[in-house]
């Protein structure tokens, strides 16, 4: 069955190893089509889901980063997080893969659910 919204935000994080599987074309296509804000990016040799997040200030930026990071801690899954006046960048990638895994989509779909429920206003 086709996994919901909110089953990729939900779903159990599991630990990436140097074997693991990268997200299938499938999973992909499926994520992108639910989170159209997000890009496959290909860089010199790995892949990467990037999407930039717009904020009222610096500040409120700087709070959203504050709270992708501690998710980041808790699962000790870190994405690359560029920080800008009324911007917020994330890239999300498995770094032992050099690719896109599961977990990169949950992640990804975790760091949206954040964006949505911040109470600060957004622009």
């Amino acid at each position: 069955g086709v996994m919901s919204d909110q089953s990729f935000s939900s779903t159990i994080c599991e630990a990436c190893t140097t074997g693991a599987p990268s997200a299938t074309p499938d999973e992909l296509e499926r994520f992108l089509a639910l989170h159209s804000d997000w890009k496959l990016q290909a860089a010199d040799d790995y892949r990467f889901l990037t999407r930039a997040y717009r904020f009222k200030n610096y500040a409120q930026a700087l709070v959203f980063t504050n709270q992708v990071s501690a998710i980041a801690e808790a699962e000790n899954h870190h994405p690359e997080i560029t920080l800008a006046y009324g911007k917020a960048t994330v890239q999300w990638w498995s770094h032992k893969i050099k690719n896109i895994h599961l977990s990169d989509l949950v992640f990804a779909a975790r760091t949206d659910d954040i964006y949505q429920t911040l109470t600060i206003p957004k622009v």
